[in-house]
Protein backbone atom coordinates (compact mmCIF):
# COMPACT_ATOMS: atom_id res chain seq x y z
CA UNK A 1 0.00 0.00 0.00
CA UNK A 2 3.00 2.67 1.19
CA UNK A 3 4.28 1.83 -2.57
CA UNK A 4 1.21 2.63 -4.22
CA UNK A 5 0.10 5.18 -2.07
CA UNK A 6 3.72 7.50 -2.72
CA UNK A 7 4.34 6.28 -6.67
CA UNK A 8 0.39 7.61 -7.23
CA UNK A 9 1.75 10.64 -5.74
CA UNK A 10 5.49 11.08 -7.65
CA UNK A 11 4.50 11.31 -11.42
CA UNK A 12 7.74 12.60 -12.36
CA UNK A 13 9.57 9.64 -11.04
CA UNK A 14 9.05 6.27 -13.42
CA UNK A 15 8.90 3.12 -11.19
CA UNK A 16 9.91 -0.67 -12.68
CA UNK A 17 8.62 -3.03 -10.38
CA UNK A 18 9.36 -6.60 -9.83
CA UNK A 19 8.51 -8.81 -7.84
CA UNK A 20 7.39 -12.39 -7.58
CA UNK A 21 4.19 -13.79 -9.54
CA UNK A 22 2.55 -16.25 -7.08
CA UNK A 23 -0.12 -16.74 -8.48
CA UNK A 24 -1.50 -18.17 -12.24
CA UNK A 25 -4.21 -15.58 -12.73
CA UNK A 26 -1.79 -12.62 -12.41
CA UNK A 27 -0.59 -10.99 -15.47
CA UNK A 28 3.24 -10.90 -16.19
CA UNK A 29 3.34 -7.96 -16.92
CA UNK A 30 1.05 -4.54 -16.04
CA UNK A 31 1.46 -0.94 -15.55
CA UNK A 32 -0.66 0.94 -12.65
CA UNK A 33 -0.13 4.82 -12.34
CA UNK A 34 3.36 5.35 -13.52
CA UNK A 35 4.72 1.71 -12.39
CA UNK A 36 5.82 -1.09 -14.75
CA UNK A 37 4.89 -4.10 -12.91
CA UNK A 38 6.47 -6.96 -13.96
CA UNK A 39 5.76 -10.85 -12.07
CA UNK A 40 8.33 -13.25 -12.74
CA UNK A 41 7.72 -17.05 -11.61
CA UNK A 42 5.25 -19.67 -12.90
CA UNK A 43 2.71 -18.56 -10.17
CA UNK A 44 3.72 -21.25 -7.11
CA UNK A 45 4.39 -19.40 -4.03
CA UNK A 46 7.04 -20.64 -2.23
CA UNK A 47 8.93 -21.54 -5.31
CA UNK A 48 8.85 -18.52 -7.03
CA UNK A 49 9.42 -16.69 -3.82
CA UNK A 50 12.62 -18.88 -3.39
CA UNK A 51 14.23 -17.90 -7.06
CA UNK A 52 13.38 -14.11 -7.07
CA UNK A 53 16.51 -13.30 -5.51
CA UNK A 54 18.30 -14.46 -8.52
CA UNK A 55 15.36 -14.42 -11.14
CA UNK A 56 14.91 -11.00 -10.20
CA UNK A 57 18.50 -9.90 -10.23
CA UNK A 58 18.86 -11.25 -13.87
CA UNK A 59 15.78 -9.20 -14.81
CA UNK A 60 16.76 -6.04 -13.10
CA UNK A 61 20.76 -6.34 -14.75
CA UNK A 62 18.68 -6.83 -18.17
CA UNK A 63 16.33 -3.56 -17.02
CA UNK A 64 19.16 -1.24 -16.16
CA UNK A 65 20.97 -2.09 -18.96
CA UNK A 66 17.99 -0.41 -21.14
CA UNK A 67 16.81 2.38 -18.38
CA UNK A 68 19.85 3.25 -16.56
CA UNK A 69 18.22 3.54 -13.09
CA UNK A 70 19.48 6.29 -11.02
CA UNK A 71 18.53 3.57 -7.57
CA UNK A 72 17.05 0.75 -6.77
CA UNK A 73 14.45 1.06 -3.95
CA UNK A 74 14.24 -1.96 -1.70
CA UNK A 75 10.92 -2.37 0.52
CA UNK A 76 12.05 -4.76 3.93
CA UNK A 77 14.71 -7.13 3.99
CA UNK A 78 12.68 -9.74 1.41
CA UNK A 79 13.50 -12.49 -1.51
CA UNK A 80 12.47 -9.24 -3.93
CA UNK A 81 14.60 -7.08 -2.31
CA UNK A 82 17.53 -9.39 -2.18
CA UNK A 83 17.18 -8.85 -6.33
CA UNK A 84 18.75 -5.73 -5.88
CA UNK A 85 21.53 -6.69 -3.79
CA UNK A 86 22.57 -9.68 -6.02
CA UNK A 87 22.30 -7.93 -9.13
CA UNK A 88 24.59 -5.19 -8.07
CA UNK A 89 27.90 -7.99 -7.73
CA UNK A 90 27.66 -7.82 -11.18
CA UNK A 91 27.31 -4.08 -12.33
CA UNK A 92 28.40 -0.94 -11.81
CA UNK A 93 26.65 -0.08 -8.55
CA UNK A 94 23.10 1.38 -8.33
CA UNK A 95 22.54 3.22 -5.39
CA UNK A 96 20.38 1.27 -3.31
CA UNK A 97 17.75 3.05 -0.65
CA UNK A 98 16.12 0.19 1.60
CA UNK A 99 12.50 0.71 3.31
CA UNK A 100 12.09 -1.10 7.00
CA UNK A 101 8.69 -2.06 7.04
CA UNK A 102 8.76 -5.06 8.90
CA UNK A 103 6.17 -5.52 12.12
CA UNK A 104 7.59 -8.84 13.06
CA UNK A 105 8.75 -9.58 16.99
CA UNK A 106 12.78 -8.97 17.27
CA UNK A 107 12.79 -13.22 18.65
CA UNK A 108 11.07 -13.80 14.77
CA UNK A 109 13.66 -11.87 13.44
CA UNK A 110 16.35 -13.52 14.94
CA UNK A 111 15.61 -16.75 15.23
CA UNK A 112 13.14 -17.64 12.60
CA UNK A 113 14.62 -19.75 9.58
CA UNK A 114 17.86 -20.41 11.89
CA UNK A 115 18.66 -17.25 12.44
CA UNK A 116 19.04 -16.19 8.20
CA UNK A 117 16.74 -13.54 8.66
CA UNK A 118 18.64 -11.81 11.22
CA UNK A 119 21.86 -12.66 8.80
CA UNK A 120 19.76 -10.71 5.42
CA UNK A 121 19.39 -7.80 7.71
CA UNK A 122 22.63 -7.14 8.49
CA UNK A 123 24.09 -8.18 4.59
CA UNK A 124 21.52 -5.93 3.45
CA UNK A 125 22.19 -2.80 5.66
CA UNK A 126 25.95 -2.76 4.68
CA UNK A 127 25.23 -2.70 1.10
CA UNK A 128 22.49 0.01 1.20
CA UNK A 129 23.08 3.49 0.83
CA UNK A 130 19.90 5.02 2.47
CA UNK A 131 17.91 3.72 4.70
CA UNK A 132 14.32 4.84 5.72
CA UNK A 133 12.30 3.49 8.22
CA UNK A 134 8.84 3.57 9.09
CA UNK A 135 9.35 3.90 13.14
CA UNK A 136 11.96 4.73 15.56
CA UNK A 137 11.79 0.89 16.23
CA UNK A 138 12.74 -0.19 13.07
CA UNK A 139 15.48 2.70 13.12
CA UNK A 140 16.94 1.27 16.29
CA UNK A 141 16.97 -1.69 15.16
CA UNK A 142 19.26 -0.98 12.44
CA UNK A 143 21.65 0.50 14.00
CA UNK A 144 22.05 -2.06 16.67
CA UNK A 145 22.72 -3.98 13.36
CA UNK A 146 25.45 -2.01 12.47
CA UNK A 147 24.18 0.56 9.90
CA UNK A 148 26.22 3.73 9.85
CA UNK A 149 24.80 5.52 6.96
CA UNK A 150 22.12 7.72 6.07
CA UNK A 151 18.77 7.17 7.30
CA UNK A 152 15.28 8.98 7.73
CA UNK A 153 11.96 7.79 9.38
CA UNK A 154 9.06 8.24 7.22
CA UNK A 155 5.94 6.21 8.44
CA UNK A 156 3.14 5.41 6.57
CA UNK A 157 0.21 7.79 6.18
CA UNK A 158 -3.48 7.40 5.28
CA UNK A 159 -6.15 9.15 2.88
CA UNK A 160 -7.50 11.94 5.20
CA UNK A 161 -10.45 12.58 2.89
CA UNK A 162 -11.60 8.71 2.45
CA UNK A 163 -10.87 7.71 5.94
CA UNK A 164 -12.50 11.12 7.75
CA UNK A 165 -15.39 11.57 5.66
CA UNK A 166 -18.71 10.88 7.11
CA UNK A 167 -17.16 11.28 10.68
CA UNK A 168 -20.08 11.90 13.41
CA UNK A 169 -19.79 12.14 16.91
CA UNK A 170 -20.03 8.94 18.57
CA UNK A 171 -21.71 8.88 22.24
CA UNK A 172 -20.68 5.77 23.66
CA UNK A 173 -23.60 3.71 25.42
CA UNK A 174 -23.30 1.32 27.83
CA UNK A 175 -25.32 -0.92 26.18
CA UNK A 176 -24.52 -0.61 22.68
CA UNK A 177 -21.00 -0.45 21.69
CA UNK A 178 -18.72 -2.07 19.29
CA UNK A 179 -15.34 -3.13 19.31
CA UNK A 180 -13.50 -3.12 15.81
CA UNK A 181 -10.16 -4.58 15.11
CA UNK A 182 -8.47 -4.63 11.64
CA UNK A 183 -5.88 -7.17 11.03
CA UNK A 184 -4.59 -10.63 9.76
CA UNK A 185 -5.60 -13.38 11.88
CA UNK A 186 -2.11 -14.31 13.24
CA UNK A 187 -1.02 -14.86 16.34
CA UNK A 188 1.09 -11.18 16.60
CA UNK A 189 -2.03 -9.13 16.52
CA UNK A 190 -3.50 -10.31 19.67
CA UNK A 191 -7.03 -11.05 18.83
CA UNK A 192 -7.30 -13.55 21.03
CA UNK A 193 -7.12 -11.71 23.99
CA UNK A 194 -9.86 -9.18 22.68
CA UNK A 195 -12.42 -11.90 22.25
CA UNK A 196 -11.52 -13.14 25.88
CA UNK A 197 -11.84 -9.66 27.23
CA UNK A 198 -15.40 -9.61 25.23
CA UNK A 199 -16.12 -12.09 28.44
CA UNK A 200 -16.07 -9.52 31.14
CA UNK A 201 -18.03 -6.92 28.81
CA UNK A 202 -21.51 -7.77 28.65
CA UNK A 203 -23.14 -6.37 25.63
CA UNK A 204 -20.40 -5.45 23.84
CA UNK A 205 -20.37 -6.15 20.15
CA UNK A 206 -16.93 -7.29 18.18
CA UNK A 207 -16.10 -7.18 15.23
CA UNK A 208 -12.66 -8.34 13.35
CA UNK A 209 -11.81 -7.43 9.88
CA UNK A 210 -9.16 -9.85 8.22
CA UNK A 211 -8.48 -13.35 7.28
CA UNK A 212 -5.84 -15.35 8.20
CA UNK A 213 -4.51 -18.60 9.88
CA UNK A 214 -6.16 -18.59 13.28
CA UNK A 215 -9.62 -17.69 11.55
CA UNK A 216 -10.69 -21.13 12.78
CA UNK A 217 -9.58 -21.26 16.33
CA UNK A 218 -10.87 -17.88 16.56
CA UNK A 219 -13.91 -17.86 15.89
CA UNK A 220 -13.95 -21.42 18.13
CA UNK A 221 -12.80 -19.17 21.43
CA UNK A 222 -15.55 -16.69 20.22
CA UNK A 223 -18.80 -19.27 20.78
CA UNK A 224 -21.61 -17.85 22.27
CA UNK A 225 -19.71 -14.46 22.44
CA UNK A 226 -20.96 -11.28 20.42
CA UNK A 227 -18.24 -11.48 17.44
CA UNK A 228 -18.67 -10.82 14.24
CA UNK A 229 -15.66 -12.20 11.54
CA UNK A 230 -16.22 -10.36 8.66
CA UNK A 231 -13.54 -11.53 6.39
CA UNK A 232 -11.08 -10.04 4.31
CA UNK A 233 -12.24 -6.33 3.59
CA UNK A 234 -11.00 -3.94 0.22
CA UNK A 235 -8.84 -1.25 1.69
CA UNK A 236 -11.93 0.77 0.24
CA UNK A 237 -14.81 -0.46 2.16
CA UNK A 238 -12.56 -0.31 5.39
CA UNK A 239 -13.89 3.54 6.11
CA UNK A 240 -17.60 2.24 6.20
CA UNK A 241 -17.00 0.12 8.85
CA UNK A 242 -14.75 1.93 11.08
CA UNK A 243 -17.59 4.77 11.10
CA UNK A 244 -20.14 2.22 12.05
CA UNK A 245 -18.12 1.61 15.26
CA UNK A 246 -17.36 2.47 18.79
CA UNK A 247 -13.79 1.52 19.68
CA UNK A 248 -10.81 -0.03 17.70
CA UNK A 249 -8.63 -2.21 19.85
CA UNK A 250 -5.63 -4.09 18.19
CA UNK A 251 -3.52 -5.30 21.51
CA UNK A 252 -0.24 -6.66 19.18
CA UNK A 253 2.33 -8.73 20.56
CA UNK A 254 4.50 -6.63 18.06
CA UNK A 255 4.34 -3.88 15.71
CA UNK A 256 6.20 -2.13 12.76
CA UNK A 257 4.13 0.61 12.79
CA UNK A 258 0.68 -0.20 11.99
CA UNK A 259 -1.07 1.76 9.60
CA UNK A 260 -4.56 0.02 10.99
CA UNK A 261 -3.93 2.82 14.46
CA UNK A 262 -3.21 5.71 11.97
CA UNK A 263 -7.01 4.58 9.99
CA UNK A 264 -8.67 4.32 12.77
CA UNK A 265 -7.61 7.78 14.18
CA UNK A 266 -8.53 9.20 10.98
CA UNK A 267 -11.75 8.06 11.44
CA UNK A 268 -12.55 9.14 14.69
CA UNK A 269 -12.46 6.19 17.02
CA UNK A 270 -10.77 6.16 19.85
CA UNK A 271 -7.72 3.64 19.91
CA UNK A 272 -6.52 0.82 22.32
CA UNK A 273 -3.33 -0.74 21.55
CA UNK A 274 -0.08 -1.75 22.73
CA UNK A 275 3.27 0.06 23.82
CA UNK A 276 5.01 -2.23 21.66
CA UNK A 277 7.16 -1.52 18.20
CA UNK A 278 6.53 1.58 16.69
CA UNK A 279 3.15 2.21 18.22
CA UNK A 280 4.71 4.74 20.85
CA UNK A 281 6.11 6.94 17.77
CA UNK A 282 2.38 8.10 17.33
CA UNK A 283 -0.10 6.57 20.87
CA UNK A 284 0.88 8.93 23.94
CA UNK A 285 -1.41 7.24 26.82
CA UNK A 286 -4.01 9.26 27.80
CA UNK A 287 -3.38 11.64 24.82
CA UNK A 288 -3.57 10.09 21.67
CA UNK A 289 -5.07 6.99 22.80
CA UNK A 290 -4.88 3.98 25.52
CA UNK A 291 -2.47 1.77 26.59
CA UNK A 292 -3.60 -1.64 27.27
CA UNK A 293 -1.26 -4.51 28.30
CA UNK A 294 0.15 -7.28 26.23
CA UNK A 295 -0.99 -10.58 26.81
CA UNK A 296 -3.66 -9.30 29.42
CA UNK A 297 -7.48 -9.06 28.14
CA UNK A 298 -8.42 -7.71 31.50
CA UNK A 299 -6.31 -4.51 31.13
CA UNK A 300 -8.24 -4.46 27.47
CA UNK A 301 -11.91 -4.34 29.58
CA UNK A 302 -10.06 -1.63 32.25
CA UNK A 303 -9.34 0.96 28.47
CA UNK A 304 -12.22 0.18 27.33
CA UNK A 305 -14.58 1.23 30.98
CA UNK A 306 -12.39 4.11 31.13
CA UNK A 307 -12.70 5.51 27.65
CA UNK A 308 -17.16 4.69 28.43
CA UNK A 309 -17.14 6.21 31.80
CA UNK A 310 -15.13 9.29 30.42
CA UNK A 311 -16.60 11.09 27.91
CA UNK A 312 -14.87 13.79 28.42
CA UNK A 313 -11.41 11.88 27.81
CA UNK A 314 -12.59 10.15 25.35
CA UNK A 315 -13.37 13.35 23.37
CA UNK A 316 -10.49 15.13 23.85
CA UNK A 317 -8.35 12.22 22.87
CA UNK A 318 -10.00 11.49 19.89
CA UNK A 319 -9.53 15.55 18.66
CA UNK A 320 -6.10 14.98 19.78
CA UNK A 321 -5.44 12.03 17.69
CA UNK A 322 -7.17 13.74 14.38
CA UNK A 323 -5.38 16.77 14.69
CA UNK A 324 -2.20 14.33 15.00
CA UNK A 325 -2.83 12.61 11.77
CA UNK A 326 -3.68 15.66 9.45
CA UNK A 327 -0.72 17.32 10.47
CA UNK A 328 1.90 13.94 10.05
CA UNK A 329 0.21 11.19 8.61
CA UNK A 330 -1.22 12.61 5.22
CA UNK A 331 -0.10 10.84 2.21
CA UNK A 332 0.49 13.78 0.34
CA UNK A 333 2.90 14.73 3.07
CA UNK A 334 4.54 11.25 3.37
CA UNK A 335 5.45 11.42 -0.62
CA UNK A 336 6.72 14.87 -0.76
CA UNK A 337 9.02 13.90 2.24
CA UNK A 338 10.05 10.57 0.58
CA UNK A 339 11.15 12.97 -2.97
CA UNK A 340 12.78 15.96 -0.70
CA UNK A 341 14.50 13.67 2.27
CA UNK A 342 15.86 10.72 -0.05
CA UNK A 343 14.72 9.88 -3.56
CA UNK A 344 16.25 13.61 -4.43
CA UNK A 345 19.51 12.91 -2.56
CA UNK A 346 20.37 9.71 -3.57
Amino acid sequence: MAVKEITDRLMDIRFDLITAKQKNDLPAVEKRGNVNIYRLGLGFSLLDKLLLPFHGAIFALRLNKENHYDFFWCIMVTFASGAAYVANFFQKKVPIILTLQEGDSEKHLQYRWLGLIDLSWKLALKRSGALTAISTYLLDRARRLGYIGKAEIIPNGVNIKKFASNVQSRALDKGNITLITTSRLVEKNGIKDIINALKFLPNVKLRILGAGPLESELKLLATGLLVEFVGHVSQDEIPKYLHEAHIFVRPSLSEGMGNSFIEAMAAGLPVIATPVGGIPDFLKDGETGLFCEVDNPKSIVDKVMEYINNPELTARIVENASKMVRERYDWNLIAREMKSRVFDKV
